[in-house]
């Protein structure tokens, strides 16, 4: 990927990104929009889901007792107290060493190393980790972001409501209520779930077989009343449209666990839980219909998710999109297609 093609800021109105629209994969069935199109775009009686996670400040700049800096990540809740995180430099962070804030107030304790070189950490006193990162964290921006964004707000959508992710669901900052509106007037309803969108996102496939690649898990929870406009709007006719991929991990996740019977138990549910869904080639999809995502890293797990659905013709709309200088990733552009 070019690198004149990562977005460093987002745009001035959400709903001015460029939408590149496929109508079946050839050049000739292609359509240049806006996402503000998007209400012309779809049907009535379709249902578009979004993910409300709303990104943690989770990035805290620290000090050791020495007052040396550390810079701590906050991913994902362990248990009531513990957390894992990115500790850097781990190395030089012994275990159960105190951190500090610039004022010298202890707030975090460092634990020993996971098996993946995170580490865990547990609040110093009363306060729990969510109250110290709002006082003390910065919402993380993705590491191909290189300029100052002054308006934290922009790398979350205008629907965030749970703070649960380490990253943003970004297919849906490009959503603005006046888009929203106008769905809901062409009958075409809205609904949220919450997918912990985790750094395990970024990390890229280095096997030479995708199939060998370790995908991360993530938390979802999809409402009983998202699960069930779903299933009433493909009975009557209407489709599925999942506004970034982590809606279609959690959305497929639901139906696998729906539909195995070796997972039913007295408290399963399957609308709750930890997706590590790899949804790779040959996956049959059985929810989502239309998909609106951004335009994405090489050798992700996203890109393999996009080639499952639509084929392999996603090649050929990232070759148009360069062509036509769209801007990619988290502030980038978007596209929108159908499932083949």
């Amino acid at each position: 990927m070019p690198e004149r093609a990562i977005a460093q800021q987002p745009l001035a109105e959400r709903d001015q990104a460029r939408l590149l629209v496929d109508r079946g994969g050839v050049e000739a069935r292609v359509e240049h929009r806006r996402v503000a199109d998007l209400p012309d775009l779809l049907k009535a009686g379709d249902v578009v889901v979004v993910n409300d996670a709303r990104v943690l400040p989770a990035r805290m700049k620290l000090l050791k007792a020495t007052g040396g800096e550390v810079e701590v990540l906050a991913l994902r809740p362990l248990d009531e107290n513990a957390w894992e995180a990115l500790v850097r430099p781990s190395r030089k962070v012994a275990p159960m060493s105190v951190l500090y804030l610039e004022d010298r107030s202890p707030v975090l304790r460092v634990g020993e190393k996971l098996p993946d070189g995170k580490r865990e950490i547990f609040p110093v006193g009363d306060e729990t980790l969510e109250d110290i990162m709002s006082r003390a964290g910065q919402v993380p921006l993705p590491p191909y972001i290189h300029t100052h964004l002054e308006d934290s707000e922009r790398y979350q959508s205008v629907y965030a409501k749970d703070a649960t992710a380490a990253a943003a669901p970004t297919a849906g900052l490009h959503l603005s209520q006046n888009v929203l509106d106008r769905l809901a007037e062409k009958n075409i309803a809205v609904y949220a779930l919450n997918l912990a969108v985790g750094l395990g996102t970024f990390r890229p496939i280095t096997e030479d077989d995708i199939a060998d690649h370790l995908i991360h898990s993530e938390q979802y929870h999809i409402p009983d009343e998202t699960w069930q406009a779903c299933l009433v709007a493909k009975q009557q006719g209407g489709r599925v449209v999942a506004i970034g991929t982590t809606v279609v991990r959690a959305l497929e996740t639901a139906h696998c666990r729906a539909t195995s019977i070796s997972q039913h138990s007295a408290d399963f549910n399957p609308l709750h839980g930890d997706s590590d869904l790899y949804i790779t080639p040959g996956f049959r999809f059985a929810v989502v219909d239309v998909l609106m995502t951004n335009f994405h890293l090489p050798h992700s797990t996203l890109l393999v998710l996009l080639s499952a659905f639509m084929g392999p013709g996603w090649r050929e709309l990232y070759e148009i999109a360069l062509a036509e200088n769209y801007r990619f990733l988290s502030f980038g552009d978007a596209m929108l297609v159908e499932r083949q």
